[in-house]
């Protein structure tokens, strides 16, 4: 008794732990895709980018015409956006939850009506062109007044001065960043602005190449800065990145969506595969080399002066050798790793 008591027992922790596999690796999908990345490796700053640019925009593939592809994303809105409980997953109203295909599109006059395909970076800032016009890592299905609101204001921060979604959900106004010249913009609701941040990224940077044409696009010429690189205009990257994070990526959204937005469209965002990973393109860790297989993220890094004093004397860069303090780049000191600048 006592042995078949320990064989269940026994039997019961490989279970459970054959499922916390699962599931970690369903939370954590760059493992999985190990060399997807490979070609970015050792890239840093606006090569970084680049290299990016050449793995998911050359990857992006669907089959159809604009309007065919166009129409299939609202059967792909019922896997890439679907909440735990079944209903739509909005991120620009929380009036009510949206029901799949029966509250769909169809006339609207007001909030909770139904809902909608929204380009959250605008479709007439890249003249409706593909693939943008269907790329699914920027579109999602929202409120339809609610996106009528936003209409194709750029992203920001304001008081909600001319509109507010239902309990101030989402706001329109002058927008009050430092730089925007109080332009009309659209704000989000504080839990989705790194979801839309790391939208943004991946849009500047699948799509660096097509960049320079669109500015001419842009109605409030405030976002998209006409350049490869950065992409975005300073006050607009320094709003995203603070958004980004403020915001990290979330397991149970961004993560399992980017895995079936990845099924259809066959890219992925590195964005969300890689959380931080905008630090190394734009922010305080462009002197760092990129590693797909052995990535470092931000947060877990303490950065550095080269004037501090080293206890012990030792510092070692990661391939374990001893540096000086003239080298600039992740570093190992008193069994820790730090950012040296």
């Amino acid at each position: 008794m006592l042995m078949k008591t320990t064989q269940r027992l026994l039997t019961l922790a490989a279970a459970l732990l054959l499922t916390a596999s699962n599931l970690s690796a369903q939370e954590t999908p760059t493992p999985e895709f190990p060399s997807y990345y490979a070609a970015a490796d050792g890239k840093k700053g606006a090569e970084l980018k680049t290299a990016l640019c050449g793995i998911i925009r050359n990857s992006f593939s669907r089959t159809g015409g604009k309007k065919t592809i166009y129409d299939a994303l609202w059967t792909d809105f019922k896997t890439t956006d679907k909440k735990p409980n079944g209903k739509v997953w909005d991120m620009y109203s929380v009036k009510r939850e949206f029901i799949f295909v029966t509250d769909q599109a169809g006339n609207y006059s007001k909030e909770g009506d139904v809902y909608n395909r929204e380009h959250s970076f605008p479709k007439s800032w890249f003249n409706e062109a593909t693939p943008m016009y269907y790329d699914l890592y920027h579109l999602y299905p929202t409120d339809g007044y609610v996106n009528g609101r936003r209409g194709n204001l750029p992203l920001g921060e304001n008081n909600g001065g001319t509109y507010k979604s239902y309990d101030g959900f989402s706001k329109v106004g002058s927008c009050t960043y430092s730089g925007s010249g109080a332009v009309s913009c659209f704000e989000p609701n504080d839990i989705y602005k790194g979801d839309l941040a790391r939208t943004y990224f991946y849009m500047v940077t699948c799509y660096e190449n097509e960049l320079p044409s669109w500015v001419s696009y842009e109605a409030y010429n405030v976002t998209i800065d006409g350049n490869k690189y950065p992409g975005l205009t300073s006050w607009q990257l320094s709003m995203l990145m603070k958004w980004s994070k403020n915001d990290p990526v979330s397991a149970d959204k961004e993560i399992p969506r980017n895995n079936e937005v990845a099924k259809i469209q066959k890219n992925r965002n590195p964005f969300i595969d890689y959380p931080g990973l905008e630090e190394y393109i734009w922010g305080s860790y462009m002197d760092v080399p990129f590693s797909y297989n052995n990535y470092q993220q931000p947060t877990a890094i303490t950065t550095i002066r080269t004037d501090r004093t080293m206890h012990n004397g030792v510092m070692y860069n990661m391939a374990g050798q001893v540096v000086d303090k003239s080298f600039k780049g992740l570093v190992i000191m008193n069994g820790k790793k730090y950012l040296n600048r």
